[in-house]
């Protein structure tokens, strides 16, 4: 079972992603972690990473593509795999379509938690003034301004994968805006079909 998360930051990818590692064993494939891993491996493709980040600048799809490509190639992903944070853009999603078709696999679904982003912000302002109200210091990431950013960044280069999965009829909705085990029980019911369960 082969598997993309989107949805906006805040979303809950995070938590549904350990929810199917947990019930479907399958590994879950961060861009971030693997890129730490392939550079602390020291791999050719990690060096050149890793040279890229010294720099100071960003890593190309064409080095975040090869580093998910040397990741998928690892026995534990025999069975499958769920991807976070890859792809990003369309040019990012026609590699990994192009990878997949290179190795005979095919991707069986991309889940979009869709939620309402204005809630988003609301529960995160509620986040920031319990944190505040407890005395407690606020994370970096709990802000409202650096938060809108990252919703922005997400419209504009990751939203448009939605219509280009779409047309591929990979595209599976899921309401983001329930509890987290009536979102998980949305997923299931979605990949439970495709293991013919």
């Amino acid at each position: 079972m082969i598997l993309i998360f989107l949805g906006p930051p805040g979303a809950g990818k995070g938590t549904q992603a350990k929810h199917i590692v947990d019930r479907y064993g399958v590994p879950q494939l961060s861009t971030g972690d693997m890129l730490r891993a392939a550079v602390a491996a020291k791999t050719p493709i990690g060096l050149k990473a890793k040279a890229i980040m010294d720099a100071g600048d960003l890593v190309s799809d064409e080095v975040v593509a090869a580093i998910v490509e040397e990741r998928i190639e690892q026995d534990d992903c025999a069975g499958g795999f769920l991807l976070d944070g890859f792809p990003r853009t369309l040019p990012q999603a026609e590699m990994l379509d192009a990878m997949l078709e290179k190795k005979e696999l095919a991707l069986d679904a991309v889940v979009e938690l869709r939620v309402d982003e204005a809630v988003l912000i609301d529960r995160l302002r509620s986040r920031i003034a319990e944190t505040e109200a407890r005395g407690e210091e606020i994370r970096k990431d709990d802000n409202e301004e650096t938060f809108k950013k990252r919703l922005g960044v997400y419209q504009e280069q990751t939203a448009p994968l939605i219509p280009y999965y779409e047309k591929q009829g990979k595209l599976k909705v899921v309401d983001g805006m329930g509890s987290v085990e009536a979102v998980s029980a949305a997923i299931d019911a979605i990949l439970d079909e495709f293991r013919g369960s």
